[in-house]
């Protein structure tokens, strides 16, 4: 008999993936890879066309199959809201992030029937105006569905554990599974020719996440135009989110001229690596986190970083990075300038935080990641 794990993929289908998107991907692959014996991992997802549903089979090698629901995303999410979830709550089912079919089963009597959900963060209720009213809502709705019927909620840190178990009654229910690099993210073998392409400066600070209100670029772009900043570009990588953040909009307003700041959009993974491999810091300015999957991914490529001290990527980045406290707004980009100036400027301590980065990543495995869900399935 075929035992099925059905894990919920749509972010990976989202108009913007974002991190929770390379999380599924990344974790779902190494599921798939680890499988039990007997075991088989079935994706999940909203209605697609089929061209969609066959990219996704492609992204995650080794799936039994996509099953794909009658609603969109959507649609999806708002009956998976109400409780209206048909027979999408059979069997096992492990979802990526809220959106999980979530309702009422018996545990005793059932134990061929759970469900397991991700929470990535808790922004939502430490930073709601960085969130659409209707994403804050939303969120907010599913975790308390998830406090009356999740046999487990998975989230990436302690930090994202201890602020939830604040506010809900989870108890032993809350397990941590954090994330790793990006399974393609590798230097390929002609980087020169890619750094040409993107037409790399030889330094550079870079910055990588979805253009939205939370990931702190307005400070980060406000130190850049700082007297105490070094006098060299910012390249910011990420895909649109909402919010309208228009990086040319707030570096006119710092007073940064237009060559000291560059916005590269969606990169491949193969650009990517270049970028960050070749990066004289890594800047990750977040007001708010869960994770930092960018802070990991830079560490893999031996760059230095600096973070904000959100709690997440304070316990991500360990020892590994420069800190900088948001607790004072005004000052903040003052605080960030100084920092990317004395690690630009300072070779022995950009060389020491490379190196403690390159030790932290081993940490951090999608293996491990993988062989912690099958146990807390196992577990239920």
């Amino acid at each position: 008999m075929t035992t099925t794990l059905r894990v919920v993929v749509d972010q990976l289908l989202a108009p913007v993936p974002g991190g929770i998107g390379r999380y599924a991907e990344g974790l779902t692959r190494e599921l798939v890879s680890t499988a039990p014996r007997g075991c088989e991992v079935v994706g999940v997802v909203a209605a697609h066309p089929r061209a969609e549903r066959e990219r996704l089979a492609e992204l995650l090698p080794g799936l039994a199959r996509v099953e794909s629901t009658l609603l969109g995303r959507r649609e999806l999410s708002l009956a998976w809201q109400a409780g209206a979830v048909g027979r999408s709550a059979r069997g096992m089912v492990h979802a990526t992030s809220l959106l999980a079919p979530l309702v009422g089963h018996d545990r005793v009597n059932e134990p061929g029937t759970q469900t397991v959900v991700t929470i990535h963060d808790t922004v939502p209720w430490t930073h709601p105006e960085t969130l659409t009213p209707r994403g804050v809502n939303w969120h907010r709705a599913m975790t308390r569905r998830a406090v009356r019927y999740a046999d487990a909620v998975v989230v990436p840190t302690h930090a994202v554990a201890d602020e939830l178990a604040e506010r809900y009654r989870f108890g032993d229910r809350l397990r941590v599974v954090g994330g790793a690099v990006s399974p393609g993210l590798a230097l390929p073998d002609d980087a020169d020719a890619v750094a040409d392409d993107l037409d790399l400066p030889e330094r550079y600070v870079l910055s990588v996440g979805t253009l939205e209100p939370r990931k702190g670029l307005e400070p980060l772009v406000r130190a850049m135009a700082h007297p105490d900043a070094p006098e060299i570009p910012l390249l910011v990588v990420g895909p649109a989110g909402w919010g309208d953040v228009q990086v040319a909009d707030l570096a006119e307003r710092a007073g940064l001229p237009p060559e000291r700041v560059r916005t590269l959009g969606f990169v491949s993974d193969a650009q990517l690596a270049v970028l960050q491999q070749r990066a004289s810091v890594f800047v990750f300015p977040s007001l708010a986190e869960g994770f930092g999957l960018p802070v990991v991914e830079a560490m893999h490529f031996g760059t230095p970083v600096i973070v904000s001290d959100a709690p997440a990527l304070v316990e991500v980045a360990a020892d590994a990075a420069v800190v900088v406290p948001r607790d004072d707004p005004e000052h903040y980009p003052e605080r960030l300038a100084q920092a990317i100036f004395q690690v630009t400027a300072d070779l022995e301590l950009s060389t020491r935080l490379g190196i403690a980065g390159l030790d932290r990543v081993r940490a951090f495995s999608w293996r491990d990641s993988a062989d912690k869900v099958w146990q807390l399935h196992a577990d239920i």
